[in-house]
């Protein structure tokens, strides 16, 4: 994953892609201070890492599009298209990044079979399913969405 990010940089600066080069450059650097903040723990322990996983890079990528699709709505509130048309760009440039996403029906069927092969019972035993879902799921699932699925689940 990183090898391709730095690939995609030097692309874009050879092709002059202004909106692409500064989306790949936050994502980098945000990958950088993630990578920072792995060599210690929240007790200031060093934990041994050098890197975040790329399960982490995916999970880092959602929650960038996440403030992304709250920004558009606020600069559409706000009348502001022309940084809503910014954000939306650089969606799609970290999009391309990601796994396929699961449609609405892929990952009720994921909640569902989870909920059964746990034996989860409550929602008592949601922290422990949506855990399970962010390990098998990370970068392909909304969990937003998931948990709303899964609240329904465990009623």
């Amino acid at each position: 994953m990183r090898t391709r990010l730095n690939d995609d940089i030097k692309t874009a600066m050879k092709s002059g892609d202004k909106r692409r080069l500064a989306t790949l450059r936050l994502i980098s650097a945000a990958i950088k201070d993630r990578d920072l903040s792995a060599h210690q723990d929240d007790q200031g322990e060093a934990t041994g890492r050098d890197k975040i996983t790329d399960q982490d890079i995916l999970s880092l990528m959602q929650k960038m599009i996440k403030q992304r699709r709250e920004s558009i709505e606020t600069y559409r509130n706000a009348g502001r298209d022309d940084l809503a048309d910014q954000e939306v760009e650089e969606i799609a440039v970290i999009e391309a990044y990601l796994p396929k996403q699961m449609s609405e029906d892929e990952m009720r069927a994921a909640v569902t079979d989870l909920v059964a092969e746990m034996n989860a019972k409550g929602l008592k035993d949601m922290g422990r399913v949506m855990a399970a879902l962010k390990e098998r799921h990370t970068g392909s699932m909304d969990f937003g969405k998931a948990s709303g699925m899964l609240k329904e689940a465990l009623k």
